[in-house]
């Protein structure tokens, strides 16, 4: 963080959600698919913790430290509670919408347009990418 700053650093972050999410579109159980799969895998690493870790720093670097563990407790009620709950519900109105259930004897799949719905997973992170480069702008601690 002190190389790049915390707003590069969440960057990485966040357009590794992107590549992740384009990964997953791209692979499939078969070889070599399902290699795009386990490289996904080790995105997650860079995307989940360059976010929550370097997240976590920012909020205990510049916060007071009278109000540090509530700001700290926030930070982790808006990702990983909020922002997890309506990431779900909103990935469940995509996932709806491009795939449907197909009952075979007593086995029930789903089947659809998988793809697609992790391309509009990486588009939305895209976007949010971008939308975090252009609003954030930490002061300097």
């Amino acid at each position: 963080m002190k190389r790049y700053g915390i707003k590069n650093v969440m960057l990485i972050a966040m357009f590794a959600w992107v590549l992740r999410f384009g990964l997953f579109g791209l692979g499939n159980p078969g070889f070599p698919g399902v290699l795009l799969f386990i490289l996904s895998m080790i995105v997650y690493g860079v995307a989940f913790d360059f976010f929550n870790i370097s997240g976590s720093l920012f909020v205990d670097q510049s916060t007071d430290p009278s109000l540090r563990s509530s700001a700290q407790g926030l930070f982790m009620l808006m990702t990983n509670g909020i922002g997890a709950t309506v990431g779900t519900l909103a990935a469940q109105t995509v996932i709806n919408n491009y795939t449907k259930p197909l009952t075979i004897g007593a086995d029930t799949f789903t089947v659809g347009n998988w793809s697609a719905c992790w391309y509009i997973f990486a588009a939305y992170a895209l976007v949010i990418a971008v939308c975090f480069s252009i609003v954030f702008r930490p002061k300097k601690i």
